[in-house]
């Protein structure tokens, strides 16, 4: 008996980040970006977050995380979930972001707390810049 569900193929697309999903005659364009262990992909208006080793997070679960949050590729700050002063826990969103058209949750990686924000909602935001100053 053979399967009725057709293989798929992913390559590589034109730009960085972009994927073609082939499953028999659909195609679908998918985008990826990393940072920091985590793998974010954008497939029709949705977002999935892939940890890299789960077990490796959960073994840091109440680590403390000091430093920058940045953006992770060029977008457009939705939402501040946090001021500062606040304490925030690992996996806490502290913010919102868009890019290609779709929502983009940063997450705390560790506790901390919120020593400084450098943005506000409606800016535009490049990668590298610090966003967010934890202690």
């Amino acid at each position: 008996m053979s399967d009725p569900t057709p293989p798929i193929s992913v390559a590589a697309g034109t730009t960085t980040g972009e994927f073609v999903a082939r499953t028999g005659d659909r195609v679908d364009r998918l985008y990826a970006i990393q940072r920091a262990g985590t793998t974010w992909v954008f497939h029709e208006g949705h977002v999935y977050e892939l940890l890299a080793d789960a077990g490796a997070r959960r073994r840091g679960r109440g680590a403390r995380q000091h430093g920058e949050l940045t953006a992770p590729m060029p977008a457009t700050v939705v939402a501040i979930n946090v001021k500062a002063g606040d304490a925030v826990t690992r996996g806490d969103i502290l913010i919102v972001l868009e890019a290609m058209k779709m929502e983009l949750p940063v997450r705390a990686e560790g506790d901390a707390t919120v020593s400084a924000i450098h943005c506000a909602a409606g800016d535009l935001v490049q990668p590298g810049v610090a966003l967010i100053e934890l202690d």
